[in-house]
């Protein structure tokens, strides 16, 4: 912004431009965006985002996003209780949900086991994903972590950790592109992934 530039609307393009995906020239349409709403309609969009940081929280069974307690799928007693789908963000939930194909319940890790990044399996939901083995319930768990080298070491990590206890544990068919990332993934690729899963 050469030659222009009021430092709050520099401020503004700064704050979108920290969003993932979001280079300089979307962050300028979206400030400019944010500019023109009606004093209204901006506070109402504030007012959402504060509502939103407040009240979504973690699920306490699978560590979902949810608003209560237990999320909308974990209180779905029409799930199938004895499968769980091992996921690594909350947005790959949203994609397995579109293909209405799966009908049992989820775990979300929020993040993947990355030395290089400093990230260790305590730093993931593990040990919460293990409690939920505690009742006998859960019959397989499908390693849906995506295919990269620590999505990979993530989902062969916690095999080994379930297998001992009598548990399946599947990986999702490589219908799933190598380093693509499951938000980005169509319906049809991610049922048939589901469906050719193999046993780790």
């Amino acid at each position: 912004m050469a030659g222009y530039n009021v430092a709050t609307l520099a401020k503004l393009i700064e704050q979108f431009e920290r969003m993932p995906g979001i280079g300089h020239k979307t962050a300028q349409r979206l400030a400019f965006y944010v500019l023109n709403l009606s004093k209204q309609q901006a506070e109402e969009f504030s007012a959402t985002i504060l509502s939103a940081h407040e009240k979504i929280k973690q699920c306490t069974c699978c560590c979902n996003l949810a608003e209560d307690e237990l999320c909308p799928i974990c209180k779905n007693m029409g799930r199938d209780q004895s499968v769980i789908c091992v996921v690594e963000d909350p947005r790959d939930v949203f994609a397995f949900e579109r293909t209405h194909e799966f009908e049992g319940t989820y775990h979300v890790l929020h993040g993947v086991i990355s030395p290089m990044n400093g990230v260790g399996p305590e730093d993931i939901t593990i040990k919460e994903l293990l409690a939920r083995m505690a009742d006998g319930t859960v019959q397989e768990v499908i390693m849906a972590t995506n295919p990269t080298v620590e999505g990979e070491a993530t989902a062969m990590y916690i095999s080994r950790l379930l297998k001992p206890m009598g548990i399946t544990v599947s990986r999702l068919a490589y219908g799933v592109p190598v380093g693509a990332d499951l938000e980005y993934a169509d319906e049809v690729t991610l049922t048939k992934a589901l469906e050719g899963r193999r046993t780790l």
